[in-house]
């Protein structure tokens, strides 16, 4: 795998940001977001871990938009990615 720019890493930030911003909004812990939704803590974890040099899939994200019953276009509708 190659190595992530500067514009790729950013990206994965803000999308990580992202998540941790809708899971926040839900006033749940990641381990409370987990077991609601029948998913492993560690999962949640890796979602929302900066460390991450692969990041989230579109699948992920899509995913985690069907869980908050958003769209991927409300997801990437935010401040973040203007």
């Amino acid at each position: 795998m190659s190595k992530l720019n500067n514009e790729d890493i950013e990206l994965r930030n803000k999308i990580t940001q992202r998540l941790i911003n809708l899971r926040e909004s839900t006033g749940l812990s990641q381990s409370e977001f987990a077991k609601l939704h029948d998913l492993d803590r560690q999962q949640v974890n890796r979602w929302e871990s900066f460390e991450s040099e692969r990041g989230v899939t579109i699948y992920t994200i899509k995913r985690f938009c069907t869980l908050l019953k958003i769209t991927l276009q409300e997801f990437f509708n935010d401040p973040l990615f203007k």
